[in-house]
């Protein structure tokens, strides 16, 4: 298969997604897929068999889970805009608002509509462990939904539901410790809802995480408020450690001591997240070293883009690197083939599944209408 390309192994989604259907059986809480971690739609008939919704955050993902996966959307955004929401109520069964001012402003085109999804608010329990403060959803001044202090004590009649996410890649035992901030902030309206979303960031197919305590501090909720429909919506998890992105070097060349493998990939174009958190992928074959370090089979890896920093530090390799030779990054499905982009013409890597049986089959190639496409 011509590099470069992301490969999904079945093998691999099918077991984190027998984890999470148990978690979802034994704990009595709903996991649902969310879509801004992992949308590769031709995968949705194995999912399909394991759980039943996704969750979405624009037109496009709400229509994507109801033509597609084949149930309508819990849907939440920031900030709805009158020439999408129609589209957004005609393919959701929840619609989450962001703010008091957006239920206000939206709920009347819900109720006036033909469509009945069930309402409900995102809330900012003030708190949460998560230490990237890009991805901190509960960071000081943030724009994620309402504080506690700002809900009126009677919520309205056609609030069912909370929406709270603060974890990314978080533990059991950090959801553990936020769900008492969550209780201590919010329980006051627990009798008024149906339903309470967990949102995303449980990373409970990561190789350690304390499954037992999750579902037991999902059992614990729910005989509390047993009346309270749990949800949880992660979606790393579902793809976590299911597939490579892989590359092949088209050059090497050096400056001031320093070699850098050229790769036919950029992580400017697809694999943003390690620039943006950052943090370094793991490289098939290669230790991640310091960088300076020397070493006969010692790389910088370089993207493909004319972005300068299109680099990711230094590698070890155990043999010297020549053109064709191919490059593979660990662990590359979530959060990547959602992000990636068409800066500079780079085009998207092409998108394989590995079976259960160990054929391959190539879903997708990306050419030139598909860059023309984004220009339009």
């Amino acid at each position: 298969m011509t590099t470069p390309y992301y490969l999904v192994e079945e093998a691999k989604l099918r077991r984190n997604l027998s984890l999470i259907r148990d978690v979802a059986e034994r704990s009595g809480a709903e996991i649902i897929l969310a879509f801004k971690a992992f949308a590769l739609w031709k995968t949705f008939p194995i999912f399909r068999e394991y759980i039943s919704h996704t969750t979405a955050s624009s037109p496009d993902e709400a229509r994507l889970a109801l033509e597609q996966f084949g149930s309508p959307a819990h849907t939440y955004s920031p900030a709805y805009t009158e020439g999408d929401f129609d589209e957004i109520l005609r393919c959701s069964s929840h619609v989450t608002f962001n703010s008091l001012s957006q239920y206000r402003r939206f709920s009347p085109l819900v109720a006036a509509s033909s469509y009945s999804p069930s309402l409900g608010l995102r809330v900012n329990p003030e708190y949460s462990e998560i230490e990237t403060e890009l991805y901190n959803p509960c960071a000081p001044g943030s724009r994620f939904g309402i504080l506690a202090a700002d809900l009126p004590a009677t919520l309205p009649a056609d609030i069912e539901g909370f929406h709270i996410h603060c974890h990314c890649e978080s533990s059991a035992e950090a959801f553990a410790r936020t769900l008492v901030h969550i209780i201590n902030k919010f329980a006051a309206w627990f009798p008024q809802l149906k339903w309470i979303n967990f949102g995303g960031g449980h990373l409970m197919t990561r190789q350690g995480y304390d499954v037992e305590l999750l579902v037991s501090t999902l059992q614990q909720f729910h005989q509390r408020w047993p009346h309270l429909r749990i949800i949880l919506e992660p979606g790393s998890a579902f793809a976590w450690q299911t597939g490579p992105l892989v590359a092949s070097v088209v050059d090497v060349v050096e400056n001031g001591g320093i070699r850098t493998a050229i790769l036919d990939v950029s992580f400017t174009c697809h694999m943003p997240d390690c620039l943006e958190m950052p943090y370094y992928p793991e490289v098939r074959g290669a230790r991640h070293v310091e960088e300076g370090s020397a070493g006969a089979h010692v790389y910088r890896l370089g993207g493909n883009s004319c972005l300068s920093g299109d680099f990711m530090g230094q590698w070890e390799f155990s043999h010297e690197l020549t053109v064709g030779d191919e490059v593979v990054f660990e662990d590359m499905i979530h959060y990547t083939t959602v992000k990636t982009t068409t800066f500079n013409g780079v085009r998207h890597p092409s998108i394989a599944i590995e079976h259960t049986d160990g054929s391959r089959e190539l879903l997708r190639r990306f050419g030139y209408e598909d860059y023309l496409s984004r220009m339009d």
